[in-house]
């Protein structure tokens, strides 16, 4: 007798189809087709529960095929399955042949949840399996994309022979509800009904991120950076943002969640799914806000492409339809930082091993944030003379002799000056290129958009109330659906996916654009890649506003965001 079960692996999972053999012999348990040790140790798993759950387990030899037989399973989601299947083969409960079955068990014979349920119904459902028995805490996972079907089948996979609300589960909390289940089925024909299981959506839930996102009207000034974030967002392109600590470079990075469009139905189905893959749902709610993922600056090549002995998704996985941000960008291993060089055109990373490679998603935008140096004073703002004000009667300059004043006396020395524009920078030229050299020129050519950002200066208590995020998020979300309905039948979604022909049938340009473009493109040297990029920006700033032919300060302001970058003293031209 077999049972279906499922493995997490890669981006779409192995379906596992559990075999029993009961015979004579030495009563045991043998369990072949490359098990590990997690799926080795349900033998004992299996054995308890079966006993303390009211059964009879067979006194005979048994064996356990996990096929197919090539490939490495590991993890506790096979107990229930072995469980099932050596039932199935004692004749102890019938079990169909349409049936998928996940499942820790505990000793108990209580059931754990485990994770990938959603990715396992979503690949049993493609793969014609209409049943599923699911732990009970994996319940809402299910009732996702089970909901997702019956409000849209065509969306989520469906093909024309198939009717809404095909699938059918059972929600177990222990072996013995399980059992009870496939009893019912037995005599009915189908699966128990399960209690209705509600399904919250996540719009407020960002996956990596902060769930309470910073409003853009909590951010005083900084408009080139607010206008740079909502092209951004407009179209799907990447960014480079830098600048001296304290500017708001991250502040308002995190609030870019705030101003993203909601995604499509198709698309929360399959973010959700991915996060499930990776362990990642809480609360079993559908993500229907674009997943925003904040790394920190130590984690390894593996963490954010994927990887691992059963490979799992990465960090640029989990941002797939959303945005990768990198804080302190030239503080991650330069290997890490280049390798995201071919997902960024590719939209997949490919993870290749001995035996297999895994294609995993990877369509997201990139944000970098970096300091303008390692001391981080390159651009700051700095004291303008050396006298007490008149109302505290303190310096604004450090007098000789004061503690910071040998700080600034290095800073001399290295050919820095304190008042100057450079902000007292304590770094030597050599110092700042070792710095930036993390962010190669091949990596930056693929960032369409760079903001560099100053100081802001004092911030009073009471200033004018800022733009607030709802009012961006309107015209961004009004740019979106003018891209949706362009690329409808292209099978791309957002201006910065444009290939070379798209570029060529949808940016109409004027000829006096035509002629900035040019001059532009020969004063800054750009490469190809460039030059597609500054059309593709400026085919986003004219949707933005709401025109269909690109116009030259469409092309001027595209430029204008992307001249800056490629060198760190930028920040002192660009104040």
């Amino acid at each position: 007798m077999n049972v279906l079960a499922y493995a997490p692996q890669g981006a779409e999972g192995i379906i596992i189809r559990v075999e029993a053999d009961i015979r004579r012999g030495i009563p045991g348990i043998d369990i072949t087709g490359l098990a590990e040790g997690a799926v080795r140790e349900a033998r004992e798993r299996v054995r308890a529960s079966f006993r303390n759950s009211g059964f009879n387990f067979p006194q005979d030899r048994i064996l356990i095929n996990l096929a197919p037989a090539g490939v490495r399973k590991d993890g506790a989601a096979l107990d229930l399955p072995i469980a099932i299947s050596v039932m199935a083969a004692a004749s102890i409960i019938p079990v169909p042949d349409n049936l998928m079955v996940l499942g820790e068990l505990e000793l108990s014979g209580r059931l754990r949840p485990v994770r990938g349920v959603l990715a396992a119904v979503a690949s049993g459902r493609r793969a014609g399996i209409r049943e599923f028995i699911v732990p009970l805490e994996n319940a809402d996972e299910v009732a996702i994309l089970a909901n997702a079907i019956v409000a849209n089948p065509m969306q989520t996979g469906a093909t024309h022979a198939e009717q809404p609300g095909e699938i059918r589960f059972f929600a177990a909390a222990t072996l013995s509800e399980a059992v009870h289940a496939l009893q019912v089925r037995a005599e009915s024909g189908e699966l128990p009904q399960p209690n209705p299981v509600p399904v919250a959506t996540g719009g407020e839930q960002q996956p990596g991120g902060n769930a309470n996102s910073v409003d853009f009207a909590d951010v005083t000034g900084q408009q080139r950076y607010k206008r740079t974030l909502e092209i951004a967002a407009a179209g799907g392109h990447n960014l480079l943002v830098f600048g001296p600590p304290g500017s708001g470079k991250t502040m308002l990075a995190r609030a870019f969640p705030s101003i993203m469009p909601h995604l499509e139905s198709e698309e929360a189905v399959e973010v959700t799914r991915l996060h499930s893959l990776a362990g990642q749902i809480s609360g079993g709610k559908l993500i229907t806000q674009p997943p925003f993922r904040s790394p920190h600056h130590s984690a390894s090549a593996e963490g954010i492409l994927g990887g691992g002995r059963s490979v799992r998704p990465g960090e640029i996985t989990l941002a797939h339809f959303g945005t990768l941000f990198l804080d302190e960008a030239p503080e991650f291993r330069s290997h890490v930082i280049q390798s995201l060089r071919e997902p960024l055109e590719d939209h997949v990373v490919t993870i290749v091993r001995a035996e297999s490679s895994f294609r995993l998603p990877a369509d997201f935008q990139l944000i970098l944030a970096a300091n303008s140096c390692p001391c981080g004073r390159l651009g700051a703002a700095t004291p303008d003379n050396s006298s007490p004000t008149a109302e505290t009667g303190l310096y604004e300059q450090p007098p000789y002799g004061s503690a910071p004043y040998s700080a600034v006396k290095h800073s001399v020395s290295y050919g820095g000056a304190y008042n100057g524009s450079n902000g007292g920078c304590l770094c030597g030229p050599d110092e700042i290129r070792r710095y930036w050299r993390t962010l190669s020129g091949a990596l930056l050519d693929r960032i369409e958009l760079r903001s560099p950002v100053n100081a802001p200066g004092v911030l009073v208590p009471g200033s004018a109330r800022q733009e607030s995020s709802a009012d961006i998020r309107k015209r961004v979300q009004a740019a979106a659906n003018i891209q949706k309905e362009r690329f409808r039948r292209e099978g791309i979604r957002r201006n910065s996916r444009m290939l070379p022909g798209h570029i060529e049938k949808f940016c109409p340009i004027t000829d006096s654009a035509g002629k900035a473009f040019k001059l532009a493109a020969d004063k800054m040297g750009l490469s190809g890649r460039a030059c597609h990029g500054i059309l593709k920006v400026a085919r986003t700033i004219a949707d933005l506003d709401e025109k269909d032919l690109i116009d030259t300060y469409h092309i001027l302001e595209a430029v204008q965001h992307r001249r800056f970058g490629d060198d760190p003293y930028d920040i002192i031209a660009a104040g």
